[in-house]
């Protein structure tokens, strides 16, 4: 279903800044750089990155097929809706959440796509009405196959999406049996990590514990992956993953008002099974006790860095659903229900859905140490940065998956009350409306650029709809 919409150009940034200062050298020079996304604004920096272009949309235009308003210039397709029959003869799953885009054969893009769903929920799971399709799985392959014979209905499908002509050339069930996967994000190796949000425990429905996060390889033909829990990363309301391809340390949201910022730092950074070690962030101690949720007060203010320490965390599995609590006892910072985060050039961003005094969303950017995981980081610690907080509903409603653009941009997908937007966050800090839910009040989910820039796709979370929006993008940072 193709919009027919008429393109209008996107300017472009004037200015680029090159990447000429190493961290460690501004720091040794004592200098205060403006980096070119982020902190262009205001932040005292440690590193110099640039941004190509910029996204000013203007306004939205009404879809006449009551879906998605865009910007004139722009375009989607529907790609797939819930209970569209797969490759695979199952259905595509409800409650469609976070993606990652990969490249494909011959051009193509290979999308996995998480779905949201617990076991209560069949009539939106894979296996259609009465689950009659059940028999076209190896229970084997279901990481959960039931307490009573029903699996756990969340997972991930995955589809090849043709970018030259638009079109859907397939989707398939990729991983079974896991509860809720929400968020997640993709690895440096091209691998995609998706999250259970939720911390259920064998009971009469369950047959395994919950919480966990899995790696799904983005394949070309239909497959349904063998599922192995990364257990050593630790068991939580899990959101999303972000790594950091210097150090191989990967980091961690939590979905709840006390969660927690994690950080994993791998024993083998390309073999996420092989264990390591699982840390909660700390303030440094000139910050000591500081709440930057920010809910009563602004004790954290925008563009503010805090030198990061590290506490280590043990039970790391946590079958008492404890880790976040054990983690503040040793000091661990604690932020208001940390959500969608992704790697950008300048550092790792991520949203916090009702953080700020209005509860109405943050954004954070956390800056790795040149050093990250050893013992030399506290030498030149990592940096946190509150880079948005507007407590303002009608520039972020509760901020949740977000992406950064090829260009260096914010892509934030909203999960508030009444109308959802896409927003795009600028270098500055500025918050512009991108797209909107014209279908219904559900939230956007799951966005994600195709690598080669030219579409993004993204989620109405309910009834499950999953789109490719095309247009004049701005060109991608060097």
């Amino acid at each position: 279903m193709l919009r027919d919409v008429v393109v209008a150009p996107v300017p472009q940034a004037s200015q680029l800044l090159d990447r000429a200062l190493s961290r460690r050298s501004l720091l040794r020079g004592g200098l205060a750089v403006t980096l070119a996304f982020a902190t262009l604004r205001r932040s005292t920096a440690r590193g110099a990155d640039a941004v190509a272009g910029r996204l000013r949309p203007g306004a939205l235009q009404r879809d006449p097929n009551g879906i998605l308003d865009l910007p004139a210039g722009f375009s989607y397709r529907v790609v797939s809706r819930t209970g569209d029959t797969m490759a695979d003869g199952l259905r595509v799953p409800g409650a469609a959440d976070g993606m990652g885009a990969f490249p494909g054969p011959n051009g193509t893009t290979i999308v996995v796509r998480n779905h949201e769903l617990v076991i209560e929920q069949a009539s939106l799971g894979p296996y259609g009405a009465r689950n009659a399709l059940l028999d076209k799985v190896d229970l084997k392959s279901v990481y959960d196959p039931g307490a009573a014979g029903v699996p756990a209905m969340g997972g991930t499908t995955t589809f090849v999406w043709d970018t030259r002509k638009g079109e859907l050339v397939a989707q398939w069930l990729s991983l079974a049996g896991t509860v809720r996967n929400c968020a997640g994000g993709p690895t440096p190796w091209g691998t995609w990590i998706t999250c259970e949000e939720s911390v259920v425990t064998p009971d009469g429905n369950y047959a395994r514990p919950h919480g966990f996060a899995f790696e799904v390889p983005p394949t070309a033909t239909p497959q349904l992956i063998q599922p192995v829990p990364l257990e050593a990363m630790g068991r939580f309301f899990r959101e999303a993953v972000a790594f950091d391809p210097a150090s191989g340390c990967v980091y961690q949201t939590e979905d709840l008002p006390d969660g927690l910022f994690y950080r994993f730092v791998p024993n083998d950074r390309t073999r996420l099974t092989a264990g390591g070690k699982l840390q909660a962030f700390k303030t440094c101690e000139c910050k000591s006790g500081i709440d930057v949720r920010n809910w009563s007060a602004s004790e954290l203010a925008i563009g503010e860095l805090i030198d990061a320490e590290w506490v280590d965390l043990d039970d790391v599995e946590s079958p008492h659903d404890d880790l976040r609590k054990r983690g503040a006892a040793l000091g661990a910072t604690r932020f208001a229900r940390g959500e969608g985060m992704w790697r950008g050039a300048d550092g790792i961003y991520f949203a916090c859905t009702n953080g700020g005094e209005a509860r109405r969303g943050q954004i954070f950017r956390y800056v790795p140490s040149p050093y990250e995981g050893t013992p030399r980081e506290k030498d030149e610690p990592g940096t946190l940065e509150l880079f948005v907080e507007p407590n303002d509903v009608e520039k972020l409603d509760m901020g949740d998956n977000l992406t950064v653009a090829p260009w260096g941009e914010l892509i934030v997908c909203e999960d508030g009350s009444g109308e959802q937007l896409l927003r795009v966050v600028d270098a500055n800090g500025e918050l512009h409306p991108f797209a909107r839910n014209a279908l219904n009040s559900s939230e956007l989910a799951g966005a994600t650029f195709s690598p080669d820039g030219s579409t993004l796709f993204v989620n109405i979370y309910e009834p499950g709809i999953t789109l490719a929006i095309t247009g004049p993008w701005p060109r991608a940072a060097a």
